[in-house]
């Protein structure tokens, strides 16, 4: 796997506890990558996205008191540039549709695709290093 220069930051959405923990450890492994904030709602998940400016979000797609497509909307356009991945637990068509248009990079069912998230973000942010140096 190829090594990240500049540490790049990440946040998660989870409004589950014990999967945002999870996902915090699986992540956490990537190599030069640094989470920089956690959140369980829309309403904190783009206050902290702001607050924090990482290059990458995961997002799960149905959080308590909204979607990842609330927090989408609300970041894409005062931070065009943020790349986000959606989780979810309910793959269907209609989710992924409004995802993948509201901004999302990929849309990655829970059950199926998680052995897949951390090479997809590895890569989105291999991407992003190449690019910025």
């Amino acid at each position: 796997m190829h090594t990240i220069g500049v540490p790049q930051k990440l946040f998660i959405v989870e409004d589950s506890p014990s999967i945002r923990r999870r996902l915090i450890e699986l992540l956490g492994e990537l190599e030069n990558v640094c989470i920089v904030g956690e959140a369980e709602s829309p309403t904190e998940a783009v206050a902290g996205i702001c607050r924090t400016l990482p290059q990458c979000v995961v997002i799960d797609f149905r959080l308590a008191g909204g979607t990842a497509v609330d927090v989408m909307r609300a970041v894409h356009p005062v931070l065009p540039d943020i790349g986000f991945i959606v989780l979810t637990n309910h793959p269907n068509t209609q989710y992924r549709r409004a995802s993948l248009e509201a901004g999302a990079m990929a849309f990655l069912d829970k059950s199926n695709d998680l052995g897949e998230l951390k090479d997809r973000v590895a890569e989105y942010l291999l991407t992003r290093a190449d690019v910025a140096t």
